[in-house]
């Protein structure tokens, strides 16, 4: 009987100790149900976009009670795609996309909320080292450029007609490699010359592949480059899980401004497992240096004119778009304050 009793008593102790931990268990499945789920497509996997990667490492997303899922989806055309057809409810692309859209008369047009770069991020690549390179020593070669229809093309026959070069007489300019590839192309031996991305671009001068000779974001001024954008149906009925959205976004972006370019590549080294420390930390100085980062998320309306009339430049804008019809800045003002 005594043997019996402490047996109870042992199951009792084991019972009572329990609880605690059931109630914990229980506590952490609605803490996990509060947060939000919201899905982001980015247009590529690029340190360009540090401000994003910073504020789903830091933990900002979270904080606001948002479980944000992330898929890279290459190519404007693709990322668009994705949030047109309601698998992803924001996306990180260019923001020429949202006027293509626009001119399709789309009864759901794309709305921008979140600027996050404000300038070109790609660079000139040489093949061979340039020791006092100019930009008219591009003529006659062959340059390999970005898809046409996107930021980075128009941005860069822009800069080349800057320089008085007419990027479709003075050079051979190859635009039908898609978008991914590129780099693959010019490693593989096409062209003299090459439109790539960080951190791409500085790899590719570390191995010996090329040399970084120029950069398309000093030269083309600012512009919307990448914003976080969504359909105006899902602003209208998620409006304040928008909002939770863009103050992570901001956070992000003032933390990348007042954080040095190692304590940034440190941040966000976990979404670029393949890429050296040394390398991130020079592409963020890069960056940083010609102030790619925006640091709020605000799109002015000078920089919408700005990127309408590189689009108009590169005979790409279908119509002119009035700035409040695609932008929504009320969301980012009232973060700010």
């Amino acid at each position: 009987m005594k043997r019996w009793s402490r047996f109870s008593f042992s199951l009792a102790l084991i019972a009572i100790l329990m609880i605690p931990l059931a109630a914990c268990n229980n506590n952490s499945t609605k803490e996990t149900k509060k947060l939000e789920k919201v899905r982001i497509a980015e247009v590529t996997r690029s340190i360009f976009y540090a401000p994003q990667y910073v504020a789903l490492a830091k933990g900002f997303f979270k904080k606001e009670g948002l479980d944000i899922t992330l898929t890279t989806t290459p190519g404007g055309d693709k990322t668009m795609t994705a949030l047109l057809s309601g698998s992803t409810d924001i996306a990180l692309v260019g923001s020429e996309t949202s006027i293509y859209v626009n001119a399709q008369d789309s009864n759901d047009p794309v709305i921008n909320f979140a600027q996050v770069t404000q300038t070109d991020g790609t660079f000139l690549v040489a093949r061979k080292k340039i020791e006092n390179f100019s930009w008219d020593q591009l003529k006659g070669t062959t340059f390999l450029g970005q898809r046409k229809g996107g930021m980075p093309q128009m941005v860069g026959e822009f800069v080349l007609k800057k320089q008085g070069i007419n990027p479709h007489k003075d050079l051979k300019l190859i635009q039908n490699i898609d978008f991914a590839n590129v780099a693959n192309a010019f490693a593989s031996g096409t062209g003299d010359f090459v439109q790539l991305f960080e951190p791409t671009a500085s790899i590719f001068e570390k191995e010996g592949k090329g040399h970084i000779i120029a950069s398309f974001g000093k030269e083309s001024g600012h512009v919307p480059y990448t914003s976080f954008m969504t359909k105006a149906s899902y602003l209208k009925e998620n409006k304040e899980t928008v909002e939770k959205f863009t103050r992570a976004v901001y956070k992000a972006q003032q933390w990348v401004e007042s954080h040095n370019a190692e304590e940034i590549a440190k941040a966000v080294e976990p979404y670029f497992p393949d890429t050296d420390l040394d390398i991130m930390t020079t592409v963020v100085e890069r960056y940083k240096n010609q102030g790619s980062f925006a640091t709020d998320p605000i799109l002015d309306e000078e920089e919408w004119n700005n990127l309408e009339n590189i689009m108009k430049e590169a005979g790409e804008l279908p119509k002119e778009v009035g700035y409040k019809k695609l932008v929504n800045t009320d969301i980012a003002k009232k973060v700010m304050e």
